[in-house]
């Protein structure tokens, strides 16, 4: 650069002179009315007022569209924190723990909508040793459900607890829950929650509202172990 050789003003300088010059507009107040912008809703031209009232109906309607958003997620965490109490409700009302492997499929199918159900513990005390859940269930089953850390979820490759279910061919996506006492870290059971849609036990779906019903379904089944 030359002496005497003036830089030519950037937009940038503009921008930065007023955004740190912000009593410009006081001291130029008709300018508001002059500059025109274009409009993002089409091509015509609005003046900066507008323009700037269209950019805050723009984030109003936004904001609104978070608070539905939001307010949705709440009605529907609430119905399922109504339908976990219910469950629940049932699971405690229910005096004799033989029935109890019943009334968890029962209540988790009609609370919950899951259409195929199934449950099988081991181990048990030795009253219960012959009913229906307390038995099926392989070695590899139990090797299966004890390496698991979360529950599994995703399609239906054909694994022997699919075979628990009433219609193990309609399956379309599982879940595989495994049941273990707060004391004892061994599995001693295994919840299947089936779908027809693939997408309802996605292989890439959270699981934490899973694991709170295995946590719920061990403490209850817990009830027909010899240690209870």
């Amino acid at each position: 650069m030359t002496p005497n050789t003036i830089p030519p003003i950037t937009e940038d300088d503009i921008a930065n002179y007023l955004a740190n010059t912000p009593d410009f507009f006081v001291r130029h107040a008709s300018l508001l009315g002059t500059v025109q912008l274009t409009s993002p809703h089409g091509s015509r031209a609005v003046s900066l007022q507008e323009r700037q009232a269209e950019l805050l109906r723009d984030k109003i309607k936004g904001l609104e569209q978070k608070a539905v958003e939001m307010i949705r997620h709440g009605n529907e965490n609430s119905a399922i924190a109504d339908k976990l109490q219910r469950w629940t409700t049932e699971l405690l009302l229910t005096r004799d723990p033989r029935e109890l492997p019943w009334v968890v499929v029962r209540e988790i199918a009609s609370q919950f909508q899951v259409p195929q159900v199934a449950v099988k513990v081991w181990g048990v005390s030795p009253e219960f040793a012959g009913e229906p859940y307390a038995q099926g269930a392989s070695e590899d089953v139990m090797a299966f459900a004890a390496s698991l850390t979360l529950p599994y979820c995703g399609g239906n490759p054909g694994l022997e607890a699919a075979q628990w279910l009433d219609d193990p061919k309609a399956v379309a996506s599982l879940a595989l829950i495994p049941l273990r006492s707060v004391a004892e870290p061994q599995a001693f059971g295994l919840l299947v929650l089936a779908s027809n849609d693939e997408q309802r036990f996605a292989a890439d779906m959270g699981t934490s509202f899973l694991e709170r019903i295995g946590e719920l379904t061990s403490a209850a089944l817990s009830r027909l172990r010899p240690e209870f």
